[in-house]
């Protein structure tokens, strides 16, 4: 299939024969837990591929990104979900490294993941019933020795829970007014404190790690925050907004590969009308059209607020046409397939996963509807 087979070269091109590896295993070994994909990715040089080459990255550009995830999610969809919460955290720390307020803490932070291939997991509020990706999911008060704060929290899921070098996680960081502010903070693996406990269940993407992770009276260090600031109507920080907008990008790119790899099964065999199967990837492809729109924004330097709400409304349209691709394809590729392969129902399972992720359609309405009326998107 012609726009999967163009996403496959692409992420040779940035990782050389990571595809070739994970296909010399079947996907019920690469989607179990202990699979080998995530440690695969690694050797590949994969935590380097969206931090520039600045940062002694592979430079993959917002659009290579996505194809690179989308091949990545049809061979292994549990490694394209798992490494996307690698590549949000690390979008976040290059738009602050090349920010005005930034430091040489996160360029130095850059340079060792690129060069050491460190894997950085995702310890925001997504999974949590009733609350935004951004909320802050550990608390913090100040350590007396004034080195910084003491942490607690926990964040489950947390995908590559037992792979990852350090943790990103938002924190409420107490003011001397009574008041809070948000703050992102870095864990390293190997901090007293912190621990992974057994969370997923499901068989259902089980390959990309997400367990507990836990914070117990954790000493965080002031250099290991990075602060927020909210705008004064409300809106996110171009921090914050980065962030998401790499999230939702590449989250729906994930299920877009996914779906791709079902749709490219009914193609090879075949299978139902040519109308049909002209209308099975014209649907793939809208939603492609859209992620693919988010990136060119991303590229051309668009991150703000009316930026942020219309990657939220690509994700959703995305998401409304990978649910439609797949059960089209399932359909088309008929009951014995279905029974004779494995593969088909756990694509069709593992693809329903998107509409879990934050934010829900319910908690997006509102904000949405009163951004389209000319108020800040407030997210949170």
């Amino acid at each position: 299939m012609r726009a999967l087979d163009a996403a496959r070269e692409t992420c040779e091109r940035h990782l050389p024969g990571l595809l070739d590896a994970l296909g010399a295993h079947p996907l019920d070994e690469l989607e179990k837990p202990g699979s080998p994909a995530v440690e695969l990715f690694r050797a590949h040089g994969g935590p380097a591929l969206v931090i520039p080459k600045t940062y002694s990255g592979l430079g993959a550009d917002p659009l290579e990104a996505i194809e690179t995830t989308r091949a990545l999610a049809a061979a292994c969809p549990s490694l394209a979900v798992a490494t996307t919460m690698h590549h949000f955290s690390v979008a976040t720390l290059f738009s602050l490294a090349d920010s005005l307020h930034a430091d040489g803490v996160a360029w130095a932070l850059l340079e060792g993941i690129a060069e050491q291939k460190l894997l950085v997991a995702s310890g925001f509020a997504e999974g949590r019933p009733g609350r935004g990706i951004l909320s802050p999911v550990m608390r913090a008060r100040p350590d007396d020795s004034g080195r910084g704060y003491r942490v607690d929290g926990s964040k489950k899921p947390c995908s590559l829970s037992a792979s990852m070098d350090l943790l990103t996680a938002s924190v409420a960081l107490p003011a001397a007014d009574g008041t809070s502010e948000m703050a992102v903070l870095l864990v390293p693996r190997g901090t007293e404190g912190l621990s992974v406990r057994p969370f997923w269940s499901s068989w259902a993407l089980a390959g990309a790690q997400s367990d507990e992770v836990r914070l117990d009276d954790v000493l965080v260090d002031e250099q290991q925050v990075m602060r927020t600031e909210p705008g004064a109507g409300g809106e996110l920080d171009e921090l914050q907004t980065v962030g998401l907008i790499w999230f939702e990008m590449l989250t729906s790119a994930s299920y877009l590969g996914v779906a791709s790899a079902l749709a490219e099964r009914v193609v090879a065999g075949g299978r139902g009308s040519v109308s049909e199967r002209a209308r099975l990837v014209t649907r793939l492809e809208t939603a492609a059209l859209l992620l693919e729109g988010v990136a060119r924004m991303l590229a051309d330097g668009a991150t703000g607020d009316a930026a942020l709400a219309k990657a939220l409304v690509a994700r959703f349209g995305a998401q409304d046409a990978i649910g439609d691709v797949v059960r089209h394809a399932v359909e088309l590729l008929g009951g014995m397939a279905f029974l004779g392969s494995g593969d088909i129902a756990y694509l069709a399972a593992a693809s329903n996963g998107l509409s879990f992720h934050p934010p829900s359609r319910s908690a997006f309405a509102e904000p949405f509807v009163d951004h389209v009326g000319g108020a800040p998107l407030r997210l949170t």
